[in-house]
């Protein structure tokens, strides 16, 4: 990602390439994000998406376009209403599995397979009715093996969007058997949970609303139903995982910052493991170290759409680096929000460094209503904007207060480095995780 930080900081926010032999462009400008996923949303679709992923992902919301993704956004809607998740109970049982996972004894700890097991927890329980306990019990769960089969897809995904129209010639056994385990595990959660299902004697049981259930009465293709589970799987475990990883990869580098959180946590719950939706919204300084996580490293860092009919972007051409831009049919845009949100004009000259309390100052960003609304895109924006957003939110920040209330000491390992933020090593399959791990030492 620092790639694309630079090519932006030596060319401008806007800019032209070409790449394979083909023509694309790049923006960081939110005026030209608001055309692209609001203003001027029908001028654009996904491009190729659908094809690159599809030996993983199959047909679901995250490839879908039109009327069929319309359609499963609407089935998806009700169960992140969050009456459903108010009382923190989905997500409590699955942290507390976290919690007696981590060793008792003091020592050093990488939290980041521990997130990616949690974050699965969570999704299945919340989705599908019943989780599948991953933290408890690993091996019986199947986890390990959907997890190597995931992330090695998830690789080839990677790759294969990169090469953009040649994307064909990234494939082969590996990543098939890779594809093949994953639909596998999938076949197995909606096969464990329908029969659950329909075995319950309990009617309170049967009527309460899953994205399963409702789904399965919709779409009672098993291929089809598999595919929207997979999508909505690879949203709900990798994009919260990376954000709780990160945000403990920061935190225990700025011993200042977690010391201000520790204190804020223990003078709202005074202990308390028992919280709920509203004791945490009310931390406005453990709100703020997500928001200045997600700006830093933001869990999905690029992005990119794909021009259906002649049309411009707002801004960025011209001498003046003010006009607009005309971009041909069928040409691709990516737009980069690991890079916008390092912007020094948006967030002032020490943009690089965490430093939470600046969501609480007069930052530029605040100067202009587009630069307020589109500056700042964690969770994208216009009509696919993150359905769980706020779930996920919910989720990292339960998350973090237990942890941080389990554990008195929480710091920086002797053997880990300190380096200068954004050169830490990432890696990038779909989001963008710890290459080397978040290894914290613990002290109970």
């Amino acid at each position: 990602m620092e790639l694309f930080l630079f090519h932006f900081r030596q060319t401008g926010s806007t800019l032209e390439q070409v790449f394979l032999g083909t023509k694309a462009f790049g923006t960081i400008e939110p005026a030209n994000l608001e055309a692209m996923l609001a203003t001027n949303f029908r001028d654009y679709s996904m491009g190729l998406r659908r094809d690159i992923t599809f030996p993983m992902f199959g047909d679901g919301i995250f490839t879908q376009e039109g009327a069929a993704w319309k359609h499963s956004r609407e089935l998806l809607r009700p169960q992140f209403a969050h009456k459903q998740y108010d009382d923190l109970a989905v997500i409590r049982d699955a942290v507390d599995d976290l919690l007696d996972a981590i060793p008792r004894s003091e020592g050093v700890v990488d939290l980041q397979p521990l997130f990616f097991r949690l974050t699965l927890d969570t999704t299945t329980a919340f989705l599908f009715g019943e989780s599948v306990r991953s933290l408890r019990a690993p091996d019986t769960a199947g986890e390990q093996t959907f997890a190597d089969a995931f992330n090695i897809a998830q690789e080839y995904v990677a790759k294969r969007f990169r090469l953009l129209d040649l994307y064909w010639l990234i494939g082969g056994r590996k990543f098939r058997e890779a594809c093949d385990n994953v639909h596998r595990f999938a076949d197995q959660i909606i096969e464990k949970n329908l029969k659950i299902k329909q075995d319950s004697a309990d009617q309170a049981e049967k009527e309460k609303y899953t994205f399963l259930s409702a789904v399965s009465m919709e779409i009672p293709d098993r291929d089809a139903l598999r595919s929207q589970i997979i999508n909505i799987l690879v949203a709900g475990r990798d994009t919260t995982a990376c954000l709780l990883s990160w945000t403990f990869f920061t935190l225990v580098r700025y011993p200042r910052v977690l010391a201000k959180l520790r204190e804020e946590i223990a003078q709202t719950c005074q202990g308390r493991p028992d919280l709920d939706r509203n004791d945490l919204r009310n931390m406005s300084f453990l709100n703020n170290v997500v928001k200045e996580t997600l700006r830093l490293y933001p869990s999905v860092p690029v992005n990119t759409r794909t021009a259906t009919t002649t049309t411009i972007l707002p801004t960025g051409g011209g001498p003046d680096r003010k006009s607009p831009i005309l971009i041909p049919k069928g040409s691709a845009v990516a737009y980069s929000v690991y890079s916008m949100h390092r912007r020094p004009d948006l967030y002032g000259m020490d943009a690089e460094i965490f430093r939470p309390e600046r969501w609480d100052e007069d930052m530029p960003l605040y100067h202009d209503p587009t630069h307020a609304k589109w500056g700042y895109l964690p969770f994208n924006g216009g009509p696919r904007i993150c359905l769980g957003m706020d779930f996920a939110l919910t989720e990292a920040a339960y998350t973090i207060v237990r942890l941080i209330q389990r554990f008195p000491v929480i710091k920086l390992p002797p053997t880990e480095i300190v380096e200068l933020t954004g050169v830490e090593k990432q890696t990038m399959t779909l989001v963008m995780f710890i290459a080397e791990g978040c290894k914290v030492e613990l002290h109970s």
